[in-house]
């Protein structure tokens, strides 16, 4: 039997934000400093990335096959199995950006998509938000479509191999853990 989920607690006020100011603008990033009241009268100084809004999309074939991108990230140097994501282009609908980014990272289509539960992935120091997506019924269409700095392999996966990734840890995007959450709903 399912029940209601408690509610959130009720949210507190704002600080006074006394300052801001941009530290850095790029293409990619921003960071603003904010000059913040405390109840208490002090301030305190809170650092906050901008980033814009993506979206992540877990694809399945219509045989139940996780389809999976293996993507060397430069941050960290490694290679890793993701589901593919990316960010939103201005005026993008989220939904528009989950069928681009599973079209240009796989070269499938989704014969369904299914809006998820998104999150914030790093909300202690952004507002960045992810549009989490379920494309079902996939079908492969073409080339993939990198960018030049993209370097992806594509490989699909059983179910019982995708939760034996996720079992020794080898699932280690942040993304991709929150969206194989909801795997069996779709390929179960």
């Amino acid at each position: 039997m399912s029940s209601s989920p408690p509610t959130n607690p009720d949210p507190f006020p704002p600080f006074d934000v006394v300052s801001s100011e941009r530290l850095y603008d790029s293409a990619w990033v921003g960071l603003r400093r904010d000059h913040l009241r405390l109840p208490d009268g002090s301030d305190q100084e809170y650092h906050v990335v901008e980033i814009d809004d993506a979206v992540c999309v877990l694809p399945i074939r219509s045989d139940g096959r996780v389809i999976l991108i293996g993507q060397h990230r430069h941050p960290h140097g490694k290679t890793h199995w993701e589901c593919p994501a990316g960010r939103l282009e201005p005026e993008e609908l989220p939904a528009d950006a989950a069928r681009r980014e599973l079209r240009e990272e796989t070269g499938y289509r989704a014969g369904e998509l299914t809006e998820l539960p998104g999150f914030y992935p790093i909300n202690g120091i952004s507002d960045h938000w992810a549009h989490v997506f379920a494309a079902t019924n996939c079908v492969l269409e073409g080339e993939l479509q990198l960018d030049p700095s993209e370097r992806i392999v594509v490989r699909d996966f059983s179910l019982d191999e995708v939760e034996a990734l996720v079992r020794a840890g080898m699932i280690q995007d942040g993304f991709t853990r929150i969206a194989l959450h909801h795997l069996r709903e779709f390929a179960g």
